[in-house]
């Protein structure tokens, strides 16, 4: 029998017996606990699943300015083409291509790209397409089919000595997912073309419209960036450096990505960052969906997993403490600066108040602790006013040694503002931690939880080890009521990765998937967005009331944080003056419970989102997108009391005022 089926049944079963254990919870509405930070529930940025080329970035031409290690690559050739580097339009990005008469009449010169797994077009959508050129010559510009019919095409006259943009614009006829673009020589003397481009008209800034739209909808306190691993680098020369992803965009210089060898099963060669997708591009986003910018910087280490001498000389990290003042300066300073003016020049004058920097991603030990001493030294006498983030190490305990406790002790005696854990971990791992910050010391530095998702494993399970089930989604709300409990803390939290090329995965859970033409809000997608839109502004106790064995006297529990399945917080938003109270139920019956608002008088309207699958390996997927999905359901409360049914396996968020 079908696993969900009789997930279903057994669940209906175990409903009748269990209408009448009522469990009674109390909100103390009295006693407002500590703030909780806007910062709270944010997302973090990284290039990997072809998450920025590819992906968020726009841009549909996969090595546009020929710059690859293998410079055809992604291009197929015909006729007489020849790649050159002399007299370039731009020097970080040397070579272009000439296109020359094809020695034949009824012959033709030209290239073809396929773009990032082929490239989605919508019908109706206007598709706009540059390139640089010298010469005297016509191109042809089309828009080709996966059945090889030309979808849309127009000419475009080149004419000069010099390096000249040249724009067109192409109207799609047709859907087709697995479109390519050609360009070829029709008439004319050679020509010389470099940074071919090709984006949709609805793009925002350069950046996909409807992947920025699910970000936005997310309502992220916080946006960590451009990524972890990538930030190291697997040698010092592939490190990310933000200065090569500012400027203008045809000259920022290609950058190997961290990932495009990493995986041995899901090996992508032609992985690479073109830096179209900057820090400029992502302090603009994280302003536009309302997010605080969190860059991280490289602390003069390259990826300590690959290499075991990873640290540059200590003597050497000069460069590397400049990058971090010169991008403060790039972020908040004036335009009479030089990083500021280069900010206004690329269009944004106000500077993006910049507060948090983070030092180093999941570097550990003395050559971690030292490196950013030397950092901390510098930017607390220059600019005290930012909040710096340490690392823990790569993981949340010190199962794999005594790493995590010991940066720790590090990284409260180098008195770092914030320190940065990372956890991947199964599904008991999250339900057990749900108390983790219960007992943390209050008077240390506080907690990003840099990076965490659920990665469900066990032989129940049909669906492959690290899909984004509906399982994984409810163990993160059950570990992430203890991050609510804990706001005094535990400031910031961003689930990661954040995005997934259904075709061009490397790694996974991922928290939205995309293919050329849609994207896929994933059940862990939904359990962000409701702690998110769900913030509250402080915490409130919250607790579990039982009755003595007398039935008069009670005694109250508090956390509940796995009881008999169960796991609750609770907050107030002082601004839109409501009351809200998370519950998570992980077992295979439903549970009743019976809250009460101490504190106030009768409650005048109640909401509820019920978010529930009776089937805990259901999946999201591009094809059917709303498989798992969280639904309004109505609450009608007595007096400050409510009455609440919670299904097996579901997570409610209550509203009440």
């Amino acid at each position: 029998m079908n696993h969900c089926i009789c997930s279903c049944l057994m669940a209906l079963f175990l409903m009748i017996p269990n209408l009448h254990a009522q469990r009674m919870i109390e909100v103390d509405t009295r006693h407002l606990g500590t703030s909780i930070q806007p910062t709270m529930w944010g997302i973090f940025f990284e290039d990997i699943n072809f998450g920025a080329d590819g992906g968020l970035y726009a841009e549909m031409v996969e090595n546009r300015s020929f710059e690859f290690p293998q410079p055809f690559m992604g291009w197929e050739t015909f006729g007489n083409v020849e790649l050159r580097d002399d007299q370039p339009a731009f020097p970080r990005n040397p070579h272009y291509v000439r296109l020359c008469y094809a020695g034949h009449k009824e012959k033709r010169t030209g290239l073809d790209n396929h773009g990032f797994f082929g490239i989605g077009l919508r019908e109706g959508m206007q598709y706009h397409f540059s390139v640089y050129a010298r010469g005297k010559a016509t191109l042809r510009v089309e828009l080709v089919g996966s059945d090889h019919s030309v979808i849309d095409k127009q000419k475009m006259q080149v004419g000069g000595d010099e390096w000249q943009r040249y724009e067109l614009s192409l109207t799609a006829k047709k859907t087709d997912a697995k479109a390519f673009l050609r360009i070829f020589h029709t008439e004319g003397d050679a020509v010389d073309i470099d940074h071919v481009s090709l984006f949709p008209a609805d793009n925002w800034h350069g950046l996909r419209s409807d992947l920025v739209q699910l970000l936005k909808e997310l309502h992220p306190g916080v946006f960590r960036f451009p990524g972890g691993c990538i930030v190291e680098g697997t040698q010092l020369s592939s490190r990310y450096q933000w200065k090569h992803s500012v400027g203008p965009a045809e000259n920022r210089p290609l950058n190997e990505n961290r990932w495009n060898y990493t995986f041995a099963h899901r090996m992508f060669p032609n992985y690479y960052q073109t830096y179209g997708l900057g820090f400029y591009e992502l302090f603009l986003l994280s302003e536009y969906i309302g997010a605080e910018p969190l860059p991280i910087l490289n602390v003069g280490l390259i990826c300590q997993y690959q290499n075991e001498d990873a640290g540059v000389p200590l003597d050497s990290l000069d460069e590397y403490i400049q990058d971090a003042l010169d991008l403060i300066e790039f972020a908040n300073g004036d335009v009479s600066t030089s990083w500021g003016r280069l900010r206004a020049e690329m269009g944004h004058p106000e500077p993006f108040h910049l507060k948090y920097l983070g030092i180093g991603n999941e570097q550990w030990g003395d050559v971690y602790a030292e490196r950013l001493g030397r950092f901390l030294k510098v930017l607390r006498r220059q600019h005290p006013e930012i909040q710096i983030v340490g690392s823990a190490g790569p993981s949340p305990d010190d199962a794999d040694g005594h790493l995590f406790t010991y940066n720790w002790q590090q990284m409260r005696r180098l008195k770092v503002d914030l320190v940065d854990e990372h956890y991947y971990r199964d599904q008991q791992w999250f339900l057990s931690q749900a108390t983790r910050y219960d007992s943390y010391d209050r008077k240390g530095p506080k907690v990003f939880a840099g990076e965490y998702a659920c990665h469900v494993k066990g032989p129940h399970h049909p669906a492959p080890t690290g899909m984004n089930t509906f399982e994984a989604a409810l163990c993160e709300a059950s570990l992430m009521t203890g991050l609510e409990r804990n706001a005094d803390i535990v400031t910031m939290c961003t689930y990661a990765p954040l995005f997934a090329h259904v075709e061009g995965w490397q790694w996974r859970p991922d928290l939205i998937w995309f293919d050329n033409l849609r994207a896929m809000r994933t059940p862990s997608y939904f359990v962000q967005q409701l702690f998110a839109q769900n913030a509250g502004t402080h915490v409130l106790p919250l607790s579990e009331i039982e009755p003595s064995d007398k039935g008069k006297a009670t005694k109250h529990r508090q956390p509940i944080a796995g009881q008999d399945s169960l796991y609750a917080s609770a907050v107030y938003d002082a601004l839109a003056r409501v009351y809200i109270i998370k519950v998570v139920n992980v077992a295979s019956a439903p549970q009743h419970l019976s809250v009460g608002l101490k504190g106030i008088g009768s409650l005048t309207h109640c909401e509820a989102t019920l978010f529930h699958s009776d089937c805990p390996t259901a999946v999201n997927t591009i094809s059917k997108p709303d498989v798992v999905q969280p639904k309004l359901i109505d609450i009608t409360p007595k007096g400050n009391n409510l009455s609440l049914m919670l299904p097996s396996q579901s997570f409610l968020v209550v509203r009440c005022r």
